[in-house]
C-alpha cells in the first residue's frame, strides 16, 4: 500500500509544499522563492518573508496536490517544519498544516528542518546505516552520526558562525548580490588561493568547526587593503576564502568517517550545492572507497518540502506525531528534538 504524505516547509524564504510517496518518491515539490524580494535588502527580512508565505501557502498546497494527482482522502498524514527557522515564517506553515490535518482528520508529523536536509539524500538513493552526514547551511555546520534510521548524534558542530553565514558576510564585503554563496563559488573557480586565510581548528583533536576567525581575518584584510588603496583580485579573494572553508570541512569530515564505522557520507544543506566543496569531497573520499559519497542534486540542497516528506515517512513509522497544540520552535536543538 502506498503511503502519501503532504509536506509543508516555510522556515525561511521559500514556501514549499510536496507530496511524497513511501518516503522516497517525489510526486510533486512546489517551491515559491522569495529571493528577488529580499535582494534589495541584502538578506532575508523576516516580516517580508512571513507576508509572502501568507500569500503563497494555499496556492502551493493546491498546486502540489494537483501536480501529484492526489486527493486529500488519499493522504496518510501531513508533515510540517516546526523549527529551526524564522518564527513568523514557521507559524504560517504550521497554521496551514494544522488546519489541513484537522479538516481531513490526518495525523500531524512535526519535522526538524535539519533532519529534513539529511533525508533529502533518501530521494536519490536508499540510506545505508550506519552513516555520517555533513550538514552545512546558513545557520548550521554539523557532523551527524546516524547509527540507524531516525537516530541522530551530533559529533561535531560550529562553535560560532556557520559556513553559510560566513559566505553571506564575505559576499557582503565583496559587494556581491544576495544570496552570495553561488557567486563566491563561481568566482573561486576563476581565481587561486593567493591570500592563504587561516584554517581554524583544523589540527585540533575534535570534530568541531569555527568560521568566525576566518570571517574577521577576511574582513580586516580587505579593509586594510582599501585604506592603503591597494587593489585586490576579487577572484583570488573568493578562491582564498573558499579554499579555507572547504579544506576545514573536508579534513574534519574525512577524519570523522575514519573514526566511525560508516557505509555512506551524506552532504546536506544549502552549502552542499557548492561545487568547490563537492569536488573536494569527491577527491578526498577516494581514500575511503568503502564509504559511498551521497550528495543530493542542487534542487534538493536548498529548502524544499520534499525533504520534509522524506523524513516524515520515518517519523510516521516511529509514531513521532504531534497534536494541534504544536507550536513553532525557532531555535530548537537538532539533537534534543529528533534523537
Amino acid at each position: 500500500m502506498n503511503e502519501l504524505i503532504l509536506a509543508i516547509e516555510s522556515s525561511c524564504d521559500e514556501t514549499s509544499v510536496a507530496v511524497i510517496k513511501n518516503g522516497d518518491t517525489i510526486l510533486s515539490n512546489i517551491v515559491a522563492s522569495q529571493i528577488k524580494s529580499h535582494q534589495r535588502f541584502g538578506g532575508v527580512v523576516p516580516e517580508v518573508a512571513s507576508r509572502h508565505h501568507v500569500e503563497q501557502i494555499t496556492l502551493c498546497i493546491e498546486e502540489a496536490l494537483t501536480q501529484a494527482d492526489t486527493q486529500p482522502e488519499e493522504l496518510s498524514a501531513v508533515a510540517v517544519t516546526y523549527g529551526p527557522g524564522l518564527v513568523g515564517a514557521l507559524l504560517i506553515g504550521l497554521s496551514a498544516a494544522k488546519a489541513f490535518a484537522w479538516a481531513h482528520s490526518l495525523p500531524l508529523i512535526p519535522v526538524n528542518h535539519m533532519a529534513g536536509h539529511i533525508y533529502a539524500a533518501r530521494l536519490v538513493k536508499p540510506l545505508v546505516f550506519p552513516l555520517m552526514a555533513l550538514l552545512v547551511s546558513g545557520g548550521h555546520t554539523e557532523l551527524v552520526y546516524m547509527a540507524e534510521d531516525g537516530s541522530f548524534e551530533i559529533i561535531g558542530e560550529t562553535r560560532d558562525d556557520a559556513a553559510g553565514e560566513a559566505y553571506d558576510k564575505v559576499g557582503r564585503v565583496l559587494g556581491l548580490p544576495y544570496p552570495s554563496g553561488k557567486e563566491i563559488d563561481r568566482l573561486a573557480h576563476l581565481g587561486s588561493d593567493t591570500y592563504h586565510f587561516p584554517r581554524a581548528m583544523i589540527q585540533e583533536d575534535n570534530f568541531d568547526f569555527s568560521f568566525s576567525g576566518l570571517k574577521s581575518s577576511f574582513i580586516n584584510f580587505v579593509h586594510n587593503a582599501q585604506q592603503r588603496e591597494e587593489a585586490l583580485s576579487v577572484e583570488n579573494l573568493a578562491a582564498s576564502f573558499q579554499a579555507s572553508v572547504v579544506e576545514v570541512l573536508v579534513h574534519k569530515t574525512l577524519r570523522a568517517c575514519q573514526a566511525y564505522p560508516v557505509n555512506q557520507l551524506i552532504v546536506a544543506g544549502g552549502v552542499a550545492a557548492n561545487q568547490g566543496l563537492r569536488d573536494a569531497l569527491q577527491k578526498a573520499m577516494q581514500e575511503l572507497p568503502e564509504v559511498e559519497l551521497l550528495i543530493p542534486p542542487l534542487r534538493l540542497c536548498g529548502d524544499n518540502a520534499a525533504m520534509i516528506g522524506a523524513y516524515a515517512h520515518v517519523a510516521l513509522k516511529k509514531q513521532r506525531l504531534a497534536d494541534l497544540s504544536l507550536n513553532a520552535d525557532p531555535s530548537v536543538s537538532f539533537a534534543h528534538t529528533i534523537s
